[in-house]
């Protein structure tokens, strides 16, 4: 097991956009961190190492210490965050703290596996609809990605949320009948085309009209 990673923080006693800019201007990160029965508490710690976590494979979902000065350390994970939609850097976070044994909601992405028959043999393409679902766990238990083997798959045949295999202690949530990915009927490039640009088909042997109607 991966040794657990540990952030720093300081305390925050003032809060607003100018504390936050503040922060920001000399590389830490605004935070609050609530739950687990405790009061919640601001803080605030460096963004390299918020950064170095979300960055993991486990990303978003990677249980962490956090050791607030004066407070103490409590484990957390990220319960939501703002990012920079141009800079893509994190602004703000919300980390939730985990009390042992808790089962939490989180969204883990869902990675395909295999060759399917229905692409291989068939002339079909695999479409991938879902490429995450939430699952309900203890946190330290929750995987990086949920894999489905799709090599079965037929052409017109699917794999829906419920034929997801997850291990002992982990729930699906969310409709069981959604479907994951499915083998679809490759569409032919010059049909589609005549459709995109709103033009009918040719039908072979088929005259046209040398006038307008009436013609």
């Amino acid at each position: 097991m991966a040794e657990k990673i540990t952030v720093k923080a300081e305390k925050r006693d003032t809060r607003g956009k100018n504390e936050a800019r503040r922060l920001r201007a000399s590389g830490s990160v605004p935070l609050v961190v609530y739950g687990g029965g405790g009061e919640s508490v601001a803080a605030s710690a460096a963004i390299g190492d918020l950064a170095a976590i979300l960055r993991l494979e486990s990303g978003a979902n990677t249980v962490f210490s956090l050791d607030i000065a004066g407070v103490g350390a409590s484990d957390v994970i990220f319960q939501d965050r703002q990012i920079d939609p141009i800079m893509g850097r994190l602004l703000h976070a919300d980390l939730r703290r985990l009390v042992k044994g808790e089962k939490i909601e989180l969204t883990v992405p869902v990675h395909l596996e295999g060759d399917p028959v229905g692409v291989k043999e068939e002339g079909g393409i695999l479409d991938q609809i879902l490429r995450e679902v939430k699952i309900l766990c203890e946190p330290a238990s929750a995987p990086d990605a949920i894999v489905a083997d799709v090599s079965a798959l037929k052409l017109g045949e699917a794999i829906h949320v419920s034929d997801l295999k997850v291990a002992k202690g982990i729930e699906l949530h969310g409709d069981a009948d959604a479907v994951v990915a499915h083998v679809v009927m490759a569409k032919e490039p010059e049909l589609e085309s005549q459709v995109e640009a709103g033009a009918e088909p040719a039908v072979e042997g088929e005259a046209k009209p040398e006038g307008g109607e009436g013609a």
